[in-house]
C-alpha cells in the first residue's frame, strides 16, 4: 500500500514545529503522554510523494503491505490507539498504532503512528516510528524520506548525510533532481542553515559527481548556501552547476534567484548565457519574465514572454501574463489578442481553481480595454464572466469604476459602500476606490476629506499620507503637499514616491530647479527602474535647460512605457527642440492611448497645438 499524498500532507503539519525544541520528550506511551513543543517544517513528510509527483512518475520501489485481512486484534488496536486520541491520550494511541503497524507491516499504520507523535509534538517519538518503518520495510522510499525530514527538523543534522546518499542511490535517476530541490528546501529551513548547508553538500557528494546529476545537485546546495546567507557560496554553486551540465534547469534557477536579490552582474551574465541558449527551459523563461515584471522591466519582461510564446505556443499562463504587460503598455490590440489567446488555452487546463484564477484576470484585461475604448457595455460583459468568489470584490470596484466613467459618481459610491469592511483590508481597498472615483471625478475636496479622516485615524500609515498630499497639490494647497510629503520622508525615508511627487511638483512650477534635482535623483537611486521617475528627471532636466539630457532620459522613458503623460513631456521637449514632426507623432500616440489624460490635454492646449 502506497502513502497518499494528502497522508504526507497531513503528517507534515506537526513536523514543522520540531525545530524550535530545545528538548524533546521520550517516545510516548499510555503513562506519559507525549510534550515536544514544536517548529519546523511541515512540508516535510510529504517528499516521497512530491518527488514523485514532480518528476512525472512513481518511484518502481514503493511501499507494499503484507496481504493480510483486518483481523480482530489489528482492528482492536486501531480502534483503541483512535479512540485514545480522541480521550487525550496520545501516547496510547501512538504505542496501539505502532504495535499494529510492526505486526501488520502496513505502511499506512507507520505513517498514521508518525501522524499521532507529530501532532502530539513529539520529535523523538516520531523519529521512531519512521525507523521502525525503515527496519520492517527495508525498501521504503517514504520511511526513509520521512526519517530524514524529521532528523532536519530536530537539528540533527549530522545524522542525514548518509541517509540521503542511500535514499537518492535507491532513487530512479529521473527523479532525482526532483527530490534533492524538495530536499533542499527543507534544509534551508533548518535553524542552523551554515551547518544545514555544509551536511547537503556531504549528502549529495555522490550526485555531485555524477554527469547526469551533478547541475540539479549543485543547485540545491547553492540554494541552500543563499539561505545561510552565503551568496558568493550560491554563486560559486550555480556556476559549477552550470559548467556540469549547461542544460540544467537548477543552476539558471539559482542565478535569477541571485540576480533578482540584488547586484549580482555575474548570477545574471550566467543567467543571459543559459538564455541565449537553444535548450534553454520554458520554465526558467518564464520564471524569468515574471521576476522582470515585478521589478517594473515591463519591456524586456514582454520581449521574453514574446520568445516563450513562440516556442511554446501552448502555454496558457505566458499569453496571460504577455496580454497584462501589453495592456499596461497601451498596446491594446496586441493585449486583447493574447488574452483571448490564453482563453481559448485554458478550456484545456485540468486544474480548475487556477484555470478559474487565470480566467478572471483575463476578463478583467478584456474589461479594461473595453472600458479604454468607451465601449462600457462591453466591459460590463466581460466582469459579467467573472465566477470566482475570491474576485467578487475586485469585479463589484470595476464596476463601480465603470459607473463613475459614465458620470453615475453617487450611484459608484453606493456601490463601494456596500462591499464587505469586516477587516483592515477590506475597508482600506473601499476607501481607495471611492477616492479614486473622486479624484477621477475632480472632485478633489470630498476626496481630500475622506483621506484626511483616514489619516487622522492612522497617523503613521504612509499610503494615507502620500494619497492625501496629492490631492493637496489638486486643490492647489501646495504648502500642504510638501508639509505632508516631508512627513512622509520622515516616516519612510525609502519612500521613492515622497521625494519624487515633491521634486515634479517644484519642476513642474519652474521653482527651486536644483532642490527639485536633487530630490528626484533621491528617487532615481531608490526605484531606478521606474519609467515615471525618469519622466520627472527629464522634466527638471528640461526645466534647466538641459535640452539634451532631457530628450535622452524622456526617450528611454517612454520607450520602456509610453505613457500619455511621459508622451505630454517628451513630445513639448521635442517640439522646442526642433523636431516637431516627431514631437505630433508622440503626442498623437498619446492621444490614441488616453485622448482624457490632464497633464497631455494641458500641453497641446498651453502651445496650441492639434495634433
Amino acid at each position: 500500500m502506497t502513502l497518499s499524498p494528502r497522508r504526507f500532507r497531513l503528517a507534515a503539519v506537526a513536523l514543522l514545529s520540531l525545530s524550535a525544541c530545545a528538548q524533546y520528550a521520550p517516545p510516548p506511551s499510555s503513562s506519559t503522554p507525549p510534550a515536544t513543543p514544536p517548529a519546523a517544517a511541515t512540508a516535510a513528510a510529504r517528499t516521497a510523494s512530491a518527488a514523485e509527483s514532480a518528476a512525472g512518475k512513481p518511484s518502481p520501489v514503493k511501499d507494499v503491505a503484507q496481504p493480510s485481512a483486518m483481523t480482530a486484534q489489528t482492528f482492536y488496536e486501531v480502534l483503541v490507539g483512535e479512540l485514545s486520541l480522541r480521550s487525550g491520550d496520545p501516547g496510547a494511541g501512538f504505542n496501539m498504532l505502532l504495535s499494529a503497524a510492526r505486526r501488520t507491516r502496513d505502511p499506512s499504520l507507520f505513517q498514521r503512528a508518525a501522524e499521532v507523535a507529530l501532532q502530539a509534538r513529539s520529535g523523538e517519538a516520531a523519529l521512531e516510528a519512521a525507523r521502525i518503518w525503515k527496519t520492517t520495510l527495508p525498501e521504503s522510499h517514504d520511511a526513509r524520506r520521512l526519517e530524514l525530514q524529521i532528523l532536519i527538523a530536530l537539528g540533527r543534522l549530522s545524522e542525514t548525510p548518509d541517509l540521503l546518499k542511500a535514499e537518492l542511490a535507491s532513487t530512479p535517476l529521473p527523479e532525482r533532481p526532483a527530490l534533492m530541490n524538495i530536499t533542499a528546501s527543507t534544509f534551508a529551513r533548518a535553524s542552523d542553515k551554515k551547518l544545514a548547508a555544509a551536511m547537503l553538500e556531504q549528502g549529495l557528494a555522490d550526485q555531485v559527481k555524477d554527469p547526469a546529476t551533478s547541475g540539479a545537485a549543485w543547485a540545491a546546495i547553492g540554494r541552500v548556501r543563499l539561505a545561510a546567507g552565503d551568496e558568493a557560496g550560491a554563486l560559486d554553486a550555480a556556476r559549477k552547476g552550470y559548467q556540469a551540465d549547461p542544460k540544467a534547469e537548477g543552476p539558471a534557477m539559482l542565478a535569477l534567484e541571485l540576480s533578482s536579490e540584488g547586484d549580482q552582474p555575474q548570477a545574471d551574465a550566467l543567467l543571459q548565457q543559459y538564455l541565449s541558449s537553444k535548450d534553454a527551459s520554458t520554465n526558467v523563461r518564464g520564471a524569468y519574465a515574471r521576476t522582470l515584471a515585478q521589478g517594473g522591466r515591463y519591456d524586456e519582461a514582454s520581449q521574453q514572454l514574446q520568445s516563450l510564446t513562440q516556442e511554446r505556443p501552448d502555454q496558457a499562463e505566458a499569453w496571460l501574463l504577455l496580454g497584462t504587460l501589453q495592456a499596461q503598455a497601451r498596446k491594446d490590440q496586441a493585449s486583447e489578442a493574447s488574452v483571448k489567446r490564453y482563453l481559448s488555452l485554458s478550456e484545456k487546463m485540468p486544474e480548475a481553481a487556477p484555470r478559474a484564477r487565470g480566467e478572471a484576470q483575463a476578463y478583467f484585461v478584456l474589461a479594461q480595454l473595453a472600458e479604454r475604448r468607451k465601449d462600457y457595455a462591453a466591459a460590463a460583459s466581460w466582469l459579467d464572466k467573472v465566477d470566482s468568489p475570491d474576485d467578487e470584490t475586485a469585479t463589484q470596484l470595476r464596476r463601480a469604476a465603470l459607473l463613475a466613467r459614465q458620470g453615475k459618481i453617487d450611484q459608484a459610491r453606493a456601490l463601494i459602500r456596500q462591499l464587505p469592511d469586516d477587516t483592515a483590508d477590506q475597508r482600506r481597498q473601499k476607501l481607495q476606490a471611492e477616492v479614486q472615483l473622486l479624484r477621477d471625478a475632480k472632485r478633489y475636496q470630498e476626496a481630500y476629506d475622506l483621506l484626511a479622516k483616514a489619516s487622522a485615524a492612522s497617523p503613521t500609515d504612509g499610503d494615507l499620507i502620500y494619497d492625501q498630499a496629492m490631492m493637496a497639490e489638486k486643490l492647489n494647497r501646495l504648502d500642504d503637499m510638501e508639509r505632508l510629503l516631508r512627513q512622509l520622508m520622515v516616516i519612510a525615508p525609502d519612500n521613492q514616491n515622497a521625494y519624487n511627487a515633491l521634486g515634479y511638483s517644484l519642476a513642474d512650477r519652474g521653482v527651486r530647479l536644483e532642490e527639485a534635482r536633487t530630490l528626484i535623483r533621491k528617487a532615481v537611486l531608490l526605484a531606478p527602474e521606474d519609467p515615471f521617475i525618469a519622466d520627472s528627471l527629464g522634466w527638471v532636466e528640461f526645466r534647466l535647460g538641459n535640452h539634451a539630457e532631457a530628450t535622452r532620459i524622456l526617450e528611454a522613458a517612454y520607450k520602456k512605457r509610453p505613457d500619455p503623460e511621459i508622451a505630454a513631456h517628451l513630445g513639448e521637449v521635442l517640439w522646442t527642440t526642433g523636431q516637431r514632426d516627431r514631437a505630433v507623432q508622440v503626442w498623437k500616440e498619446g492621444l490614441a492611448a488616453d485622448s482624457d489624460n490632464d497633464t497631455l490635454q494641458q500641453t497641446l492646449k498651453r502651445l496650441r497645438i492639434k495634433p
